[in-house]
């Protein structure tokens, strides 16, 4: 793989970045408003995203983390709102609104475009994350590099907790457009707890009635080494979660370098007309930047 090196990615602008002391100035929580789409900021949670809104609608709940956190084994979870074993080292914040770098953010800050630049180091493992809302889309991007053989129980990326009421989902596989996978999500104890999907796909949607809106997510970049199976978690009046699963119960090898990306767009339809408006919106999708 040719890794494009890691500090290279940064923008020029970057460099007039946060040290991590500023951050005990900003708004615990930050609101960011582009557009249709509305992403919630929460410090608690060590700078990762708390919610998802769409036309002013909550379509996932701060009842949980989001992000990227890896499980090392013997020892368990580390990163975004996991605090239980030992913290995540922030290095570096950036907010930049329409271009522009916002050193003192309000509770809530509106713009065409806005990007967040995250910056940490979990054991052996650098991050940088990139977090971006523009054209009503909501990018996300992870970038990992291993300094040692690092083990690994699983490592999960672009954490979306949806909202409970989210009844349906459907997933599918460029290379297999025909077989999609979809089903329900209830409540009932025989669908609790229960993971749905477990397998590589290319997109993933899911749906939620009462609004009649829906969102598709989109992998558009990941290391084939990685694994990169898609989930979701039914976990009734607590959310329906979606995670990709990376190295799971594998190693991240000494010197890996390996970037994953995503676009997840929305849309708003009937019960009987959203399964065709996703497929078509997560075909769309396909040609991004």
């Amino acid at each position: 793989m040719n890794a494009t090196p890691f500090f290279r990615l940064l923008p020029a602008l970057a460099l007039c970045s946060l040290i991590p002391a500023a951050r005990a100035e900003w708004p615990q929580r930050i609101t960011v408003e582009c557009g249709e789409v509305a992403l919630l900021l929460r410090g608690a949670s060590q700078w990762t995203p708390g919610r998802i809104d769409y036309r002013g609608t909550s379509l996932s709940t701060e009842r949980s983390a989001y992000g990227s956190v890896f499980s090392f084994p013997g020892v368990g979870f580390i990163g975004t709102n996991h605090h239980e074993n030992e913290p995540e080292s922030l290095d570096r914040l950036a907010l930049f609104l329409d271009g522009a770098a916002l050193d003192e953010p309000g509770e809530t800050i509106s713009g065409k475009s806005f990007r967040f630049e995250r910056e940490s180091r979990i054991r052996t493992l650098q991050l940088h994350s990139v977090i971006e809302l523009k054209n009503d889309r909501f990018y996300e991007s992870a970038r990992v590099r291993a300094e040692a053989d690092t083990p690994q129980k699983l490592l999960y990326h672009f954490m979306h907790a949806w909202v409970p009421t989210v009844s349906a989902f459907l997933a599918g596989s460029d290379a297999e457009p025909e077989a999609i996978l979809e089903g329900t999500l209830g409540d009932t104890e025989a669908e609790a707890r229960g993971f749905r999907i477990q397998k590589r796909v290319d997109w993933v949607a899911v749906y939620e009635p009462n609004s009649g809106k829906f969102a598709v997510s989109r992998l558009l970049e990941a290391p084939e080494e990685a694994g990169n199976v898609s989930m979701i978690w039914n976990v009734p009046g607590t959310y329906r979660k979606y995670y990709l699963r990376c190295f799971s119960e594998g190693t991240i090898p000494a010197g890996f370098e390996g970037q994953w990306r995503m676009v997840t767009a929305f849309g708003e339809s009937g019960p009987r007309e959203w399964r065709a408006a996703a497929i078509q919106l997560a075909e769309s999708l396909r040609e991004q930047p």
